[in-house]
């Protein structure tokens, strides 16, 4: 079954932020997402918050799910979304997974992260999670 949005898929980018090497977490969530009727993107590793962001812009994608395992999770996303503020999509929600210690996930919605799934999160949630909460935009 696909996951449309108001007549179209939905539409992710699963991207690796910074220096961290590891990828596998980000391919399986991808493929998940891909199984599940989404269109997936994925921009492979040691990408900078204006490739990720210019990825976003140029796919018109309607979630951007960072992978991060460096422990730089807080800083990375306070980039992100002050980019993605300027930018003027503030409309696309922003998820992430990986190494997140339970106390930081406060700290990440606060700056606003939608969600945060730590590693061994099951795939169905995050699934559910993306289908419920990704916006109703319509084709440009």
């Amino acid at each position: 079954m696909e996951a449309k949005m108001e007549g179209r898929k939905i539409k992710v980018l699963i991207a690796k932020p910074g220096l961290d090497g590891h990828d596998k977490g980000a391919k399986i969530v991808a493929y998940a997402l891909k199984e599940a009727g989404m269109d997936v993107i994925y921009t492979g590793l040691h990408q900078t918050i204006d490739q990720i962001v210019s990825t976003a812009i140029q796919e018109d994608v309607d979630v951007i799910g960072l992978s991060i395992l460096s422990g730089a999770h807080i800083p990375i996303c306070e980039k992100l979304m002050k980019q993605l503020k300027q930018e003027g999509l503030e409309d696309r929600i922003v998820v992430v997974g990986g190494v997140i210690p339970k106390e930081d996930i406060p700290k990440l919605k606060a700056i606003g992260v939608k969600e945060v799934f730590p590693g061994g999160t099951p795939l169905e949630q995050i699934i559910a999670f993306i289908k419920e909460n990704a916006p109703r935009r319509q084709l440009k």
